[in-house]
This record gives C-alpha cells, structure tokens and sequence, in this order.
C-alpha cells in the first residue's frame, strides 16, 4: 500500500460508512423503529411527540458526529504524516468536507425514501468545522506539552 493511501484510507473507509447512513436503511422511519422505543424505556414519560423531538436531534446529532470523524479523517490525509497543524490545511479539509456533504444530500434524491437538504449540509459543515476547531486545540496542547517537556530536560543538564 502506498504511504499516500496510508494516511487517506480512514477518510475513504468514513465517507462510505456515511453513504451507508443515507441509504433506505438508515431513513428517519427506518431509525424510529429503533430509536424512538429506546427512548420510550429510557424516558416511559415522554409524550410521543417529545420522544419525536428527541430522535430528530439523536439524527442531526450524527451528522454533526459523521462529518466530524470525516473531517478529522481528512485533516490525517492531508496532512499525510507531516507534523503539526496550518490553516490551509485545515480549509481544505473543510472545503472537502463541505463538498462530500452536498455530494451525500444529492446521492439522497435517488433514494426513494430519502429527500436532500440544505439544512443537513449545513449541519455537516459545523460538524466539521467543530473537528477543525478540536483539531487546532489539539494540536496547539501538543505543541505547548512538548515545549514543555523540553524545557523541563534543557534545565535538568543545567
């Protein structure tokens, strides 16, 4: 395998997992079958209509989660095992994953029981966009933790 693929295999496994997810098999009906019992047993005194709510929000909630993975996944390949974190970097990161979102909600006009929105593109976006953000925390906590690890050799020899 090429070092390339290496780094960008995750990105590839996630984006068909999410082409799964809008398949007919995970539609909000298909879910609900699942989800909303699950729900009932855990909240027995939720009205159906707030127990509808609470799926709903669990569905948009994985979009934010699937792109989010999707945009860490395609930051790893970008970045193709050089260290750190730059901006451009991460926008090309998001701007993919902008594109793979409106590419996943065109994919849903062929499925029969699906339907696209603009609205789940751009909760995708914030999705990867909130991973960026982490991304760019976590690279800064790195880059301070080793600084200060170095620190704390370079007085030792002292």
């Amino acid at each position: 395998m090429s070092t390339r693929l290496k780094y960008w295999l995750p990105a590839i496994l996630v984006a068909l997992l999410i082409s799964l997810f809008s398949t007919h098999y995970f539609s909000g009906a298909q879910t609900a079958r699942v989800i909303i019992p699950l729900l009932h047993w855990l909240f027995p005194a939720a009205t159906p209509h707030m127990l509808r709510l609470m799926h709903v929000a669990i569905r948009k909630l994985a979009h934010v989660t699937e792109f989010g993975v999707f945009s860490v996944t395609v930051f790893r390949g970008i970045r193709s095992g050089r260290p750190g974190w730059r901006l451009d970097w991460a926008v090309s990161t998001f701007f993919i994953a902008l594109a793979f979102a409106a590419l996943d909600e065109w994919h849903q006009t062929f499925v029969p029981v699906r339907q696209a929105s603009v609205r789940d593109v751009t909760i995708d976006a914030l999705g990867a966009l909130l991973a960026q953000v982490l991304v760019w925390a976590y690279a800064n906590w790195r880059q301070i933790h080793r600084a200060a690890i170095s620190l704390g050799r370079d007085s030792a020899k002292e």
